[in-house]
């Protein structure tokens, strides 16, 4: 960092892979966070992205993470490349001295890398926010301020996303660089429908698995009640994890109305959370609790969950917020996993009876 930054408090963000997430949602973000972030350097592996895109913001390019990490105008990292490659990069970063991190979800493969990922976290001092960004928008904060004892009493909890496809949304925030190929699946390979349902649970559902998390803090006798693929992608999954029920929806269809809900149920409370769709720009969340036959009603506020998350880590670069709790972070991926092996497992099982 400049010493003219550091007087402005202004943190250079490096950002590790420039594709559709990081143009037409990370960058827009930044954009009306110009007191907190100046972008600095924006990595890819295909060269010729990296320097489109950070023409875009003034900012270095290139092909090389360690040339990002060893820039000193860099302070903060966001990590948005294939997932594939997240944990041994926010490794890196860490151990390069950053500020912070924010990696996009999932932040590892598995419990064994979230493990190492916590542990060099703790060793560094370098703080680390998990891309769910759901979790930071003032929506659902104000509604985690005001639900008083739903957690303890919610016996059904649901995620419901319908949606576009995300390149009709990623049109209208900016003029996307490649996006990645896509093929046309055959829906007869159990292999493609049980990869379907993983990344289904992995990309989308993963969003809210933390909000459900709040009221299954213990899932380790999670069972799966129904599971299904829905073409072209989604999902409909039924589970229960001790008393509570979980039923987690989605379709990506051009022909419906884009809705993302969130809801909580107890006997005598209910909570439903309205989201905006990402790319949209569009603001925060709304969430309406009732209770006793009144209702109250918190937002919209001024700014959606990627602008919160990337308020929450200026605040940790800058040592005035409480770090985020990597074993939070590490149950939150565990039980995301837990749930996408399961749903997985449960929908390609033949029948019972079947080949008898």
């Amino acid at each position: 960092m400049t010493g003219n930054d550091t007087a402005a408090g202004i943190l250079g963000v490096g950002i590790i892979g420039a594709g559709p997430v990081t143009q037409a949602i990370h960058l827009p973000a930044l954009a009306r966070l110009g007191d907190l972030f100046a972008v600095r350097h924006i990595m890819d592996a295909d060269l010729a992205v990296a320097e489109s895109v950070a023409s875009r913001v003034g900012a270095t390019h290139g092909s090389n993470v360690a040339a990002l990490l060893a820039d000193p105008e860099v302070d903060v990292v966001a990590i948005c490349s294939p997932h594939q490659f997240h944990a041994e990069q926010v490794i890196a970063a860490c151990r390069a001295g950053k500020k912070a991190v924010l990696c996009e979800k999932p932040f590892a493969m598995d419990a064994a890398e979230a493990e190492q990922i916590s542990a060099v976290s703790k060793e560094t001092g370098v703080p680390i926010i998990v891309g769910a960004m759901h979790t930071f928008d003032p929506g659902w904060l104000a509604a985690e301020a005001n639900w008083g004892e739903l957690p303890e009493t919610a016996h059904t909890i649901r995620s419901s996303i319908v949606l576009p496809p995300n390149a009709r949304f990623e049109d209208f925030a900016t003029e996307v660089i490649t996006r990645p190929a896509t093929d046309s699946p055959d829906y007869t390979d159990p292999e493609v429908i049980r990869n379907a349902l993983q990344g289904g649970i992995m990309g989308l559902a993963i969003h809210d698995l933390p909000l459900v998390r709040r009221f299954v803090p213990d899932f380790q006798d999670l069972e799966i009640l129904q599971a299904h693929h829905v073409r072209p992608f989604g999902y409909v999954v039924s589970l229960r994890a001790g008393n509570r029920t979980v039923e987690l929806r989605a379709v990506m269809s051009s022909t419906w109305k884009p809705e993302w809900t969130f809801e909580a149920i107890s006997d005598e409370a209910d909570l439903r959370v309205d989201f905006t769709p990402s790319y949209v720009q569009a603001g925060s969340a709304v969430a309406r609790i009732t209770r006793g036959g009144a209702s109250s009603s918190h937002g919209p506020f001024g700014h959606n969950g990627y602008e919160g998350e990337w308020r929450e880590l200026a605040r940790l670069a800058r040592g005035t917020a409480e770090p985020l709790s990597t074993e939070n972070l590490i149950n939150d991926l565990v039980f995301a996993l837990a749930i996408a092996e399961a749903s997985a497992a449960a929908a390609t099982a033949e029948p019972a009876g079947a080949g008898a």
